[in-house]
């Protein structure tokens, strides 16, 4: 394997999210052209296509790594198959890179995300187990919604903040009335 090559392409790789990035903040996917990306990051068209189909595949690869980043924030609980139920390791993260996650919402990838990893026992305990798919549902919209609603205020509160308004949701779950 060589590493110097490896190395100077994944250096080209992360010019060229940075700069797409970059260009994402004030432009739709759909304006934004390779020549563009190329003339900022300073690299050849065919540097571009080495690494990418398109800018797409190149919005995909972005996507797919911060869906990486957020696992490996809970590998330990996948592999001890124990789910404590923390965001607040999620929320640090976002706080530290609000710039990707701006762009893995504006790009709309959180529409694909499913939840894989899901508390069960949790569930069963507050809702009996009963409509299961739509509570993960209602779930991931409201925490989206919180995570978009904070990035859009800069993140001014903190991710301590952020998580106790998450918590304390759930804790009044069982003394909503109906309307």
């Amino acid at each position: 394997m060589n590493t110097p090559n490896n190395k100077r392409r994944k250096e080209t790789q992360d010019k060229i999210s940075k700069v797409f990035i970059s260009l994402l903040q004030t432009k739709e996917i759909t304006e934004i052209s390779v020549t563009d990306i190329c003339k900022l990051a300073k690299i050849n068209r065919s540097t571009f296509y080495v690494n990418y189909l398109d800018i797409y595949d190149l919005a995909d690869k972005i996507g797919q790594k911060l869906e990486q980043d957020v696992l490996f924030l809970y590998q330990e609980e996948r592999e001890t198959n124990h789910n404590s139920n923390n965001f607040l390791k999620l929320f640090k993260h976002i706080k530290d890179n609000q710039i990707f996650y701006k762009t893995y919402f504006k790009l709309n990838m959180d529409q694909n995300f499913i939840i894989k990893d899901y508390d069960y026992h949790l569930s069963k305990r507050l809702y009996d187990d009963k409509y299961i798919d739509y509570h993960m549902e209602f779930f991931k919209a409201g925490l989206n919604a919180i995570i978009k609603k904070w990035l859009d205020n800069g993140c001014r509160e903190s991710p301590e903040e952020i998580n106790d308004i998450l918590v304390k949701e759930y804790q009044n779950k069982n003394n909503i009335s109906t309307i």
